[in-house]
């Protein structure tokens, strides 16, 4: 839960910039360069951000429209685990009274 928190987060500020140099994303999490393009290339293949170049600088901001979709799928499937996973802990507890 802590993750999916935190992960919120750091969308809704993607989000709420215009635009954002890969490099100052990279900066802002302390990841490599190298890193920040690989997973935006990840999120541009699944076209939740866009990308432009302007020379050598790279921008991206986020497709709110397939952020929202994204969203409702991951609600979904969270859901669907979550009551799996709740029902597995049932079992292992009751088996463990016994």
């Amino acid at each position: 839960m802590i993750f999916s928190i935190e992960l919120s987060r750091h969308w809704r500020r993607l989000s709420e910039a215009r635009e954002m140099r890969v490099t100052d994303l990279a900066r802002r999490y302390r990841l490599s360069l190298n890193t920040v393009s690989k997973h935006v290339g990840v999120l541009e293949r699944a076209r939740l951000v866009r990308r432009r170049v302007a020379g050598r600088e790279h921008f991206i901001n986020v497709v709110p429209a397939r952020l929202a979709v994204a969203e409702r799928w991951l609600q979904h499937h969270r859901r669907f685990w979550t009551e799996r996973l709740d029902a597995l802990a049932a079992l292992f507890e009751a088996k463990a009274r016994n």
